[in-house]
């Protein structure tokens, strides 16, 4: 049976609910979000606004980052292995980081800072080579940064150790979808008012090869995946390889588990 955990150590996918992610490791080698001498206390969450990515431009030889959160606060985005790229908010809260277009795929804390509260994002940002962005979330799927669609497209498929799995994209606002694997329905919604779907499979998922389909209002997609448990990750929080079918990403959640995130298609 897959359950909801929102928190503590290896939290499963959701199958029929999502659970977004707190992210604070509870797991030894889990990619710290933020320098251990900031003190990060959720109650302050209603004084200081959490930061969230909004949109991703091309910027020369990298890319920028922009998003909103706190206004006229510090804004930061750092990775386990150091990286730090910081800046400002402006009065209404909107900010701009500029990241270097690196080999591989790189994951960020996002975090705002003002008057000694320290609030974290969502999730971790992920930051592929090419220019590639989406919000991994423990637990939940992944948002990639893409608009609405009139039809359905399938951004990213999440799944964890258990075969627990979520199917993600957009389609038209308020739409409604069911998502098919091997030509048997295992689940549907209706998308948010951004467009957005995030249908959890009532059943895990098998290592192997699947035909995975989303169709309902606007039409139908299709995508053909090949899953198997992650290995170990013995070099680091995050193991990254490109696959046909876009970019495969094995990482540790804040709880301490591994999740297997696939990104289907490029940047977008």
């Amino acid at each position: 049976m897959i359950r909801i955990r929102f928190r503590g150590c290896k939290p499963p996918i959701v199958a029929g609910a999502l659970a977004a992610a707190v992210l604070a490791a509870c797991g030894p080698g889990a990619p710290p979000p933020a320098d251990p001498a900031e003190k990060v206390d959720s109650a302050e969450a209603g004084y200081v606004a959490p930061p969230s990515v909004e949109g991703v431009q091309r910027a020369g030889a990298g890319i920028r980052l922009v998003g909103v959160g706190a206004a006229d606060a510090d804004i930061r985005l750092r990775s386990p292995a150091g990286e730090i790229v910081s800046g400002r908010t402006d009065h209404e809260g909107r900010w701009s980081l500029g990241v270097s277009n690196a080999p591989g795929v790189r994951l960020f804390g996002l975090s705002t800072t003002r008057a000694g509260r320290t609030v974290q994002a969502e999730g971790y940002v992920m930051v592929a080579e090419g220019g590639d962005v989406a919000l991994l979330r423990g637990g939940a799927g992944a948002r990639r940064l893409a608009a609405a669609s009139a039809s359905p497209r399938i951004l990213a498929i999440d799944v964890d150790r258990e075969g627990g799995a979520v199917v993600s994209g957009v389609a038209a606002p308020g739409a409604g979808l069911n998502v098919r694997v091997d030509r048997v329905t295992r689940g549907g919604a209706r998308t948010d008012d951004d467009g957005r779907f995030f249908i959890s499979l009532d059943r895990p998922l098998a290592p192997g090869a699947h035909d995975v389909q989303v169709a309902g209002d606007g039409g139908e997609t299709a995508v053909s995946i090949i899953t198997s448990p992650p290995q170990p990750l013995v070099s680091g929080p995050v193991r990254a390889e490109r696959v046909t079918t876009g970019w495969r990403i094995d990482w540790m959640t804040p709880g301490g588990g591994v999740q297997t995130t696939l990104l289907i298609g490029g940047p977008r």
